[in-house]
């Protein structure tokens, strides 16, 4: 690609980086009172990076070739945007309840979303780094704002020892990739791996170590322990951000690193990625059967929804990785509509987590009880919601590869996944009725009932998403 002026390219990230420092010092200078206002003006950045990011038109490197813009970049950095400015407006009520309200929070959130489009368009083992380092470090934080809830310090403290281990895997990872081939730029690596021949022994360490480093991040097996202690620990919106927005910038750089820097050696990482498919899905669906907890359930159900996205990597192909975006866009869709709901499972001012709580919803709030219902099928990948489709995509690239075992142990895992979902329509739709939950902010109601008719009308926006999909998908082919 040209190598074209940082202005042109960076427009977003530096718009990102300029608002999060006026918000922080806007909340400094106004006090405790500014923290209402900070989650406004963050929300409004956001969606104002989103148009620019949807707008921009100019395609090319940066930063000596560390910095990449092209149509995969910009689709999941729209998918980033509306994840992180969603996670915002489903806290607004939640954190003043919970009386934790403070200006630093959405400053957080903002500084995080700074570090996932950097890590989106990174096109060097050291960017990555630095753009997943930025991400984390907020993120580290953010597990752990609630300070006078003990179980939000744990998670923070789990989330920050965990991520600390899995940043050094993937450091040394990118040392011994650099060692080995002597360079750290994307196609750099490609190159020398072609004119090799393959990779050295020393050289599938260091992707072993840096595919782990990545995995830790999208929670899949063998290193997602600490995915469901801190969704539980964190607070609930904060566990809704981690749940969709990071997942999407940790799967860019995840099909980056191997569809771009090691294309010349897919036979070695396809194995990997298999393997981590195989066994997210399968972890996934049975941990989660004995869960009571809504959080650990949806947890575990984000480490098999990764799991299936994964499909669509070890397929290594064009139609795997548009299988992946669309898999992304659908599963941020699905997983903030769920957490709305979650978020409104509050009865006499305390947050309700027991999935047999929702009891008798049906009768007590019926659009909520819809809504989840739908939901809870789109996840299960039933017809005709959109995690069918989304499923489908995967599965058929996996396919058209020969993996045709690995589709197979996704179709089972799915079914087997879909007896804790319908197990909360059931309790939703045929148990005695619990008492009432408090009335639902506007908000939440806003998020949910949007997510619900997405993942019911998919048929009507599945055409333009493929296609944007399969043109993203194209500028790594």
């Amino acid at each position: 690609m040209v190598e074209l002026p940082l202005f042109s390219l960076a427009t977003p990230e530096i718009v990102l980086a300029a608002g999060a420092m006026v918000l922080l010092m806007l909340g400094a200078f106004m006090g405790a009172g500014a923290a209402r206002l900070v989650s406004s003006l963050s929300v409004l950045l956001l969606v104002v990076v989103l148009f620019i990011v949807i707008g921009m038109d100019s395609e090319g490197v940066g930063f000596g070739g560390a910095f990449v813009v092209d149509g995969f970049a910009r689709f999941l950095k729209v998918l980033a945007l509306i994840g992180s400015a969603l996670a915002i407006v489903m806290s607004v009520g939640f954190v003043r309840r919970e009386k934790f309200e403070t200006f630093e929070y959405p400053v957080l959130i903002v500084i995080a979303t700074l570090g996932m489009l950097l890590m989106i368009s990174a096109n060097d083992l050291l960017s990555v780094y630095l753009g997943l380092e930025l991400q984390s470090l907020a993120a580290y934080v953010v597990a752990a704002i609630h300070r006078d809830d003990a179980r939000s310090s744990e998670a923070g403290l789990k989330y920050f020892v965990l991520g600390a281990l899995s940043s050094g895997m993937l450091l040394y990872g990118a040392s011994l990739t650099y060692g080995f081939t002597g360079h750290t730029e994307f196609g750099a690596i490609a190159a020398a791996l072609g004119a090799e021949g393959g990779a050295s022994v020393g050289l599938i360490f260091g992707l072993v170590f840096l595919l782990a480093g990545i995995a830790f991040k999208v929670s899949a097996v063998p290193f997602h322990m600490w995915t469901p202690d801190v969704y539980e620990g964190a607070p609930t919106p904060v566990t809704a951000f981690f749940a969709a927005a990071p997942k999407v910038a940790a799967m860019a750089v995840f099909v980056r690193v191997v569809i771009e820097a090691f294309a010349p050696v897919t036979g070695d990482w396809q194995q990997i990625v298999t393997f981590m498919a195989i066994a997210s899905m399968v972890l996934g669906s049975f941990a989660a059967i004995g869960q009571r907890n809504i959080k650990r359930l949806m947890a575990y159900s984000s480490i098999g929804h990764m799991g299936y996205a994964l499909v669509g990597l070890a397929a290594g192909t064009e139609t795997g990785v548009q299988g992946v975006l669309i898999y992304l866009a659908t599963y941020v869709a699905m997983t903030a509509g769920a957490f709305a709901c979650i978020l409104a499972m509050r009865r006499n001012g305390v947050m309700t987590e027991d999935v047999y709580e929702l009891a008798g919803l049906s009768r007590t709030n019926l659009p909520m009880a819809f809504f989840l219902a739908m939901i809870m099928f789109s996840l299960a990948g039933i017809p005709p919601f959109a995690g069918f489709f989304a499923k489908y995509f995967v599965f058929v690239a996996a396919i058209e590869q020969g993996l045709v075992v690995l589709a197979v142990i996704g179709v089972l895992s799915s079914v087997v996944g879909a007896y804790y979902y319908l197990r909360i329509i059931k309790v939703m739709f045929f148990d005695e009725p619990a008492p009432a939950f408090e009335r639902t902010p506007v908000e939440l109601s806003a998020v949910y009932w949007g997510a619900g008719l997405f993942t019911i009308l998919f048929v009507l926006v599945s055409g333009p998403l493929g296609n944007a999909a399969a043109a993203a998908a194209k500028t790594l082919f």
